[in-house]
């Protein structure tokens, strides 16, 4: 698995849901089965016309395959947030591929956001930091939630810390705490309720709560 990812290189395309919307930058074409986040089974078909950094060729309709861990969660936002752009910036001045604001880059320790668009493996550093640090803000919602239902859904952790990246980790608590009555939706039309059912079920274990990352 590991060699598919560093294989495809920047085509960071590789983990979706079919009901996925996409927030801002280029348009690609592709073919994506059902419902994959949270299947042990993760199959995405992904069709590429495209090269790679190595100068590999890509035409076609290819399978590649996933686990539902850090992995997989940190490409299915990706996806979902840029289409794995690492060079977007959406209407609302959101940043890379995983859409950060410049507020919480400023935050971790980036001053310079031209350079953080520029910089793949810093973006990468900053969203997993960014894990780290919901993981610890929102470290006693967690113990308290997860496992129990809210609006029909299991509450799953990986669910938590998606929708804290979309809502902020506020937000969340709002939701967890009013069990779903209290609900956040950003401009976009993406919910609370939304990415804690779509992004649940990754195993987020390999990465430790941090109380104040920066790079």
């Amino acid at each position: 698995m590991r060699r598919w990812i560093n294989f495809l290189g920047h085509l960071t395309i590789i983990t979706i849901l079919t009901s996925f919307a996409y927030r801002g930058g280029k348009s690609e074409s592709f073919f994506v089965p059902q419902e994959l986040a949270g299947d042990s089974n993760n199959v995405v078909g992904v069709w590429l016309d495209d090269t790679d950094k190595d100068g590999h060729n890509f035409h076609g309709f290819y399978t590649v395959f996933l686990d539902d861990g850090y992995l997989g969660f940190k490409e299915a936002l990706g996806f979902k947030e840029s289409q794995g752009d690492y060079q977007t910036v959406n209407t609302l001045g959101y940043l890379g591929k995983y859409q950060f604001g410049r507020g919480t880059l400023k935050l971790m320790g980036v001053s310079d956001p031209r350079a953080f668009l520029q910089d793949p493996e810093l973006q990468e550093t900053i969203f997993k930091m960014n894990v780290a640090r919901n993981k610890w803000i929102l470290r006693r919602d967690i113990k308290r939630f997860v496992g129990k239902k809210i609006n029909g859904e299991v509450i799953t952790e990986s669910g938590i810390i998606a929708a804290a990246h979309l809502a902020g980790a506020g937000n969340v608590k709002k939701y967890l705490r009013s069990y779903g009555q209290q609900d956040f939706a950003d401009a976009y039309g993406s919910s609370v309720a939304y990415y804690m059912k779509k992004f649940g079920g990754f195993d987020l274990s390999q990465i430790k709560a941090v109380h104040n990352p920066k790079v």
